[in-house]
């Protein structure tokens, strides 16, 4: 059962259609590889067929599946990035297992750094979001981020994590690609039902159900969530007031096998979320209202205590794919279509009191997408890849504002509120196209090299061309190094980009303090990376990866306004840099991981989106380097288990230096919040009745030792109010398959 392995070797021949992994590091009770194959396993009949079970008798299907996901592997080239694997070992030697979110899991890899839910949840080797998501390949439009995550795990067999300098295939959102392989059915129908049960009232029933009939595989899952913690506290207290959150998952695969080399797949996903915003008590008045609160006289009748603001989300996905594959030729491709709208509903009295406006929020993004992916094996040296993507995407932003009247001075003239609509769409496309040629030039050393282009036309109308040339290099058995330089081109996210309607807000308690806001505009870069992996010994194996990115309009994103939603905005210049060390062990029924990140992202010079800043943070970031909020300088994550006979005990932690703050009188970002480190720990055990028949318990103890930290304290560039982790949390969780 591997769990988290880093491939950096040069691919087999093209005939085998297998990656080849320089150092597949486990961590429980499979053997460790290394340069060798990485070959897909059957399972036992009442399991998913891509899940790690007993090998059972491969059926036609069964033969079928495994050369078509050979066949679809390489259509995906890794020469010279970093890959990191995550498989079900992994995510059931966490605290939650299946339950945990996929960001959660991610935390656990090298340069993942951890935020705020309402401050983007995860940052990757200091970028902010920039992250593309894969199913089975497909990459699926981007959504409008919000506070839950579109993806439930229980649904993901294996994610192969890519950074570092990305071949011509992989583009627009480049910080870190998560590659996806779903679940499928199996030969004999199956399922799974659990339910996990804890603190913060959590009360999460889920269900999985898989099979085949004839040539068609479906596997089916779907979840719902409860807990009253739905955002992060903004008090270090316990539990926080009126934060209560309802979340509804379902995904779906189907794939139809015409014959032995043609597959036509189906993947659906839906997800819905509804939040309560928690409230921060003993806040005082801001703003005078009729009838409520007189900043004049002290008086307020409606404390911050009853504030009631809420956010609802939706994300919907679909994709028809149709795959096809040869002794030279394969090649997939797949129609696909996104929807999400995301809805911040305030307190119409509370946050007018409290911040002088009061904003119903509704922004929606629909997109249509056709993708196009292939690999001709012109010789036994050379592999031509090539294909595109067109995207189509409509973005709407509807806004109710309620705010007060000012004078000359920023001062409020008026307790009645005017109420001003700032409506807004548009239509935008992207298309991108790619090819490379990977050259095997002896068995131990391989050369990617490509070429992409890539053109946006929404808010802003940009296009590049982007060298991309990659080199990996087996130096022995248990020795690989790899360097990489790419050219990226990010645009804005279309969905968050809009800042027109700046003059609607002047005269009032909404008016930005700088009356300019010009386009954001796409990112471009320069992109270096260069590593090596060793294994030590049989079950010990290092490695140690360094990037640079020297960026023109370097994209941040942060929370200027009421709502929480993110707004982009452009730094003239930045980079970043970092160093990513990691160590993996696997001996017999042990196995640990040890990860450690230094980083650093500086920007200067604010070209876009200046209404959302003041004049003094302007002018200071105009002539000075700064700290990108979402910057951490040290962040680590390790874990360790053990396996005896049917149960498991495991722990884990995650370290982080601290996320940038801004002090009173001081620089923008100009220091860190207190650094922090959690310990997990989980205790599984099963119970099975058959070969298909089974029971699992599981106990989760989080922050074991109630570690009060601070994410976040509302202050920084683009920060827009504080959250504290959460507390020492208990969790009970029973599954039952069949």
């Amino acid at each position: 059962m591997k769990i988290l392995s880093i491939d950096r070797c040069q691919r087999a021949p093209a005939f085998v259609r297998h990656r080849i992994s320089c150092a597949v590091l486990a961590l429980g009770a499979a053997a460790t590889l290394h340069c060798g194959l990485v070959n897909a396993q059957n399972t036992a009949a009442a399991a998913p067929l891509d899940s790690d079970s007993s090998t059972a008798t491969l059926s036609t299907v069964d033969v079928t599946l495994q050369r078509l996901k050979a066949a679809r592997m390489e259509l995906s080239p890794a020469v010279g990035t970093t890959v990191y694997t995550v498989d079900q070992g992994l995510i059931e030697s966490l605290g939650k297992g299946s339950a945990t979110s996929v960001d959660e899991v991610l935390l656990r890899l090298p340069g993942v750094a951890k935020d705020a839910k309402a401050s983007g949840s995860l940052h990757v080797r200091d970028d902010h979001g920039n992250v593309q998501y894969r199913i089975d390949g497909i990459q699926l439009p981007e959504a409008i981020s919000g506070f839950g995550g579109a993806f439930d795990t229980r649904f993901i067999n294996k994610i192969d994590f890519l950074t570092g300098a990305l071949p011509a295939q992989y583009g627009l959102r480049t910080a870190g690609i998560v590659d996806i392989e779903s679940k499928l059915g199996s030969v004999t129908p199956g399922g799974r039902l659990g339910l996990l049960l804890g603190s913060n009232n959590t009360f999460e029933p889920s269900a999985e159900f898989f099979g085949s009939a004839g040539k068609l595989s479906y596997f089916l899952s779907g979840s719902y969530t409860a807990n009253s913690l739905g955002i992060e506290n903004p008090l270090p207290s316990r539990t926080a007031e009126h934060d209560r959150t309802r979340q509804s998952k379902g995904f779906g695969n189907l794939s139809y096998f015409v014959d032995d080399s043609t597959r036509i797949g189906l993947i659906f996903g839906s997800y819905n979320g509804r939040f309560q915003i928690p409230v921060n008590p003993g806040q005082p008045a801001g703003f005078s209202l009729s009838g409520y609160s007189d900043t004049t006289a002290g008086t307020n009748s409606y404390p911050s205590s009853q504030v009631n603001e809420r956010q609802t989300e939706v994300n919907r996905f679909m994709a028809l794919s149709f795959q096809k594959t040869s002794d030279r030729f394969d090649y997939q491709v797949s129609a696909s279509r996104q929807y999400s709208n995301l809805r911040f509903t305030p307190d119409p009295i509370g946050d007018l009191i409290f911040n002088g406006v009061a904003s119903d929020t509704l922004r929606s993004n629909s997109a249509n997408t056709l993708q196009a992916d292939a690999a001709y094996r012109l010789t036994a040296s050379h592999t031509l890849r090539f294909g595109g993507q067109y995207t189509r995407q409509t973005t709407q932003s509807n806004n109710s504002v309620a705010v007060f009247p000012v004078d000359s001075t920023g001062a409020q003239s008026g307790n009645v509120p005017l109420l001003i609509s700032d409506n807004s769409s548009k239509v935008g496309r992207l298309s991108s196209l790619y090819t490379q040629d990977e050259w095997r030039i002896n068995p131990a050393l391989t050369l990617n090299y490509g070429l992409r282009y890539d053109q946006v036309s929404a808010f802003t109308d940009e296009h590049q061309w982007s060298p991309r040339v990659n080199l990996a290099y087996a130096i022995n058995a248990d020795t690989a190094v790899h360097a990489g330089y790419s050219r990226y081109f990010t645009p804005p996210p279309q969905e968050l980009a809009s800042q027109k309607s700046v003059d609607l807000y002047a005269g009032t308690s909404n008016q930005p303090d700088v009356a300019t806001s010009r386009d954001v505009k796409s990112e471009r870069s320069h992109y270096f990376d260069v590593g090596v992996s060793r294994k030590l010994s049989p079950a010990l194996t290092v490695a140690v990866d360094a990037y640079y990115k020297q960026i023109r309009n370097l994209i941040d994103e942060g929370q200027f306004g009421q709502a929480l939603i993110l707004s982009p905005f452009n730094y003239e210049r930045g980079y970043a840099r970092g160093v990513e060390l990691s160590a993996n062990y696997n001996d017999k029924a042990w196995g640990g991981f040890l990860n450690l990140t230094i980083q650093k992202a500086k920007g200067i010079n604010v070209v876009s989106g200046e209404s959302l800043f003041t004049a003094d943070k302007l002018a200071y970031i105009a002539q000075n380097y700064v700290y990108l909020d979402h910057d951490q300088t040290h962040t680590a994550a390790g874990g360790v288990s053990y396996k005896f006979g049917q149960s498991r005990v495991g722990a884990d932690f995650l370290f982080g230096s601290g996320l940038r703050r801004t002090p009173d009188a001081g620089a923008p970002n100009s220091a860190a919040l207190p650094s922090y480190a959690v310990v997990n720990t989980t205790l599984s055990h099963t119970w099975r009745s058959s070969a298909t028949s089974a029971v699992e318990g599981r106990l989760a103890l989080l922050n074991l030792f109630d570690r009060s930290y601070q994410l976040r304290d509302g202050s920084g560039v683009g920060v827009g109010a504080p959250q504290w982790a959460q507390r020492r949390s208990v969790f009970l969780g029973l599954a039952a398959s069949f």
